[in-house]
Order: structure tokens, then sequence, then C-alpha cells
């Protein structure tokens, strides 16, 4: 059985196991605490877009949600504090964890196609159940010396072709 809290790369494998380490564990930590400043560094800000799937199988529906990182960072501190403010029925950070699985990274030279996928839930304090179940494809770059991540196309249905 997977170990949702073991990066699956190995260090000598440096540009996949330092690009979990961003998309994973940092990710989460700094979604949970509800902190840009966590990943505020993790970001190409020239050229960042992000693409929005809504939850749709048909491109056509697909919306240019953040036309730059500013756009971005505000609603991701929207749905963080909006997460922060739910009561759960278990812990939200081994529920995320274990609904997140990252283990496919396609790299050509310095720029790197990354598949997240989410499936599963979190138990909410009134027994109900918030399901995540999406997908999310990154675009990165080896920028300055480390990858960072310059765009996605996310909030796409896991699987495709279901909903």
């Amino acid at each position: 059985m997977r170990d949702p809290f073991h990066n699956p790369f190995p260090a000598t494998d440096e540009a996949r196991h330092a690009i979990w380490e961003m998309l994973v564990p940092r990710d989460i930590d700094a979604f949970l605490a509800a902190d840009w400043s966590m990943v505020a560094h993790d970001f190409v800000e020239d050229g960042f877009i992000g693409i929005s799937g809504n939850r749709e199988d048909d491109p056509d529906k697909w919306t240019l949600a953040f036309p730059n990182l500013h756009a971005y960072r505000d609603e991701w501190l929207k749905q963080a504090k909006d997460f922060a403010a739910q009561t759960y029925g278990e812990d939200p950070r081994t529920a995320i964890f274990t609904t997140t699985t990252l283990e496919e990274i396609e790299i050509s030279g310095e720029t790197a196609l990354v598949r997240k996928k989410f499936d599963g839930g979190i138990k909410k304090a009134d027994g109900s159940l918030d399901v995540m179940r999406w997908q999310t494809l990154y675009y990165c770059r080896l920028h300055e010396g480390r990858w960072k991540i310059s765009g996605f196309t996310g909030y796409l249905p896991n699987p495709m072709g279901h909903r």
C-alpha cells in the first residue's frame, strides 16, 4: 500500500523529488495554514496563467480563471480561509495527503508536465463527506536554479469522462 506521506521519487531523481515536495507537502501545509508566503516562491510570476476546467470534460467550458499569479493567489487564499473555517471529523492533513496522488512527472529539458490527482474526501464533523475528486496539470520550469510552477490547467474531472 502506498504511503501518501512518502515522496515516491528518490532523492537521486532531483527534479522529480523537488517537484513532488513543492506540490504535495509544501502546498498542503501552506493551504492548511492559509499562508501564501509558504509557497509564494514556488511560482514564476512572469507569464503565469491558470485555466479552470470547471470540472467539465469539454474544453469549450474551460475558462481563463487566473490570467496572472495575483488572481490565483487571491482565490487560493479565499479557498484556504474557507477550508480553515470548516469543522472536520478527521485530521484534514492526513485526509488530503491520502486523497492526493502525484506519481507522473514528464520532464523535457527545463520544463515539466506534472499530473496531480485527488480521489477521495474529508469527513466533516456533521458526518458528511467533502468530496475531493479532480485533477490538475501543472506546468513547471527550472527557474532561477529551482523548479517552479509557471501555470496549470486545473479543476478537471478525475477521471476525465466521469463526473
